[in-house]
């Protein structure tokens, strides 16, 4: 059996980075080290035709601190109509990646949206400020142990604490 395009790229990379593959629903991702992110990115733009930064964004696992944020990467090729995830495990309450922007200009804007959302820094990026909330704004709303208002925000492993605290209207 011939292998597919996709395939050849997960295996190169498995043997020159060690990525870790994972495939649901046919849909690839690939684990890449923080420290490797760029020059990942860049073998796939020069020698694979990943030419597309689609998306970049965050996902936040609190409580559990180690990895506690994955930065997630999707890349598409015109040339071969293929499309693969990279995750990038970040640990720790102030978490740090490489930028990309000089592999993918248009990760600009993607990374300065998940400092805002997340808190996640992005070193060597060129303009690293606010692009939602408000420049005075404080926190990160979109890390799970952001405050909501006045309200703890509630989880399966503190839904029994939660649900004893709770106001109920009386009769």
């Amino acid at each position: 059996m011939e292998a597919t395009y996709l395939e050849l790229v997960v295996r190169d990379l498995r043997e020159r980075f060690g990525v870790t593959e994972e495939v649901f629903r046919d849909e690839v991702s690939l684990y890449v080290k923080p420290e490797q992110i760029v020059e990942v990115c860049q073998v796939l733009r020069d020698e694979y035709n990943f030419d597309f930064l689609a998306d970049l964004t965050a996902v936040d696992y609190w409580p559990q601190q180690e990895p506690r944020f994955h930065v997630v990467y999707q890349l598409y090729s015109y040339l071969h109509n293929v499309s693969l995830r990279l995750r990038v495990p970040v640990d720790g309450e102030e978490p740090e990646i490489p930028t990309v922007e000089g592999v993918y200009p248009n990760a600009n804007w993607y990374e300065r949206e998940v400092w805002d959302m997340f808190g996640i820094r992005f070193e060597g990026h060129s303009d690293l400020r606010r692009i939602l909330m408000p420049f005075d704004w404080v926190g990160h709303p979109l890390r799970k142990d952001y405050p909501l208002g006045y309200e703890e925000p509630q989880f399966t492993f503190n839904f029994h604490d939660i649900e004893r605290k709770k106001p109920r209207p009386r009769e």
